[in-house]
């Protein structure tokens, strides 16, 4: 997921989207757990998602604009 398109989500847009992320985590891991997820690298991909989300979140509680934006 692109930063840019992060940015353009509302906030409650964004906690919609880390809870989307987190259960996918979750489901990740559970498969990894069990032998059955084909792409070990998308747990990976996932938490870097939910890092960029709360980073923008945590942007938009401060008042803070990207130099990018």
């Amino acid at each position: 997921m692109k930063i840019q398109d992060i940015r353009d989500l509302s906030t409650q847009e964004l906690e919609t989207k880390i809870k989307d992320l987190k259960e996918e985590l979750f489901n990740l891991r559970f498969q990894n757990a069990t032998n059955q997820l084909e792409n070990p690298m998308r747990i990976a991909s996932v938490k870097k998602d939910i890092a960029r989300v709360k980073t923008v979140l945590k942007e938009k509680e401060l008042g803070i604009t990207s130099v990018n934006a």
